[in-house]
């Protein structure tokens, strides 16, 4: 399963704490987390991530600049557009505080139908309120799993 982290470049300490926690906790129950792959946020879940032997993908808008902690980069010198691509390949979407840069990209989720989970960021419609990290996570992965199963796959043993 895939789960998008995203929030601000500029995260206060408790958005970057909450940021490690998901990262973490999304390591620990399997997901390949994909982000912005930049700073702040993303950077801060990457980090918590990869200290729980995690995989991340960090979809950069440029073609540089990417933070440590990512695994794969996809160096989409997109700008902003990349926001489409980081929403559109993940099953679920947890944001953690935010500007008008994670409002784009909880735009994109819902119209995508997308479940998207919120600490600390935007109050729209559409957007499920968790009290804590840990909340976020385990409703991302439960969204994560009803995405997965819903979606018909072709197996391998059917392919030539």
């Amino acid at each position: 399963m895939q789960i998008a982290v995203i929030g601000t470049g500029t995260p206060s300490p408790d958005e970057s704490a909450a940021a490690e926690t998901v990262g973490a906790l999304l390591a620990d129950r399997g997901a390949v987390l994909l982000c912005g792959g930049l700073g702040g946020v993303m950077e801060a879940a990457c980090r918590g991530a990869k200290a729980h032997g995690g995989a991340t993908v960090g979809i950069i808008p440029g073609t540089e600049g990417e933070n440590p902690y990512v695994d794969i980069v996809v160096r989409s010198n997109m700008g902003q557009a990349r926001n489409a691509l980081i929403v559109a390949s993940v099953d679920a979407v947890i944001a953690v505080g935010g500007g008008y840069g994670t409002l784009s990209e909880i735009a994109l989720a819902l119209k995508m139908k997308k479940e998207v989970f919120g600490v600390g960021t935007w109050t729209i419609e559409g957007v499920v309120p968790c009290a804590a990290p840990d909340e976020a996570v385990l409703r991302a992965v439960s969204a994560a799993r009803r995405s997965r199963s819903s979606c018909s796959r072709p197996s391998p043993e059917g392919s030539s």
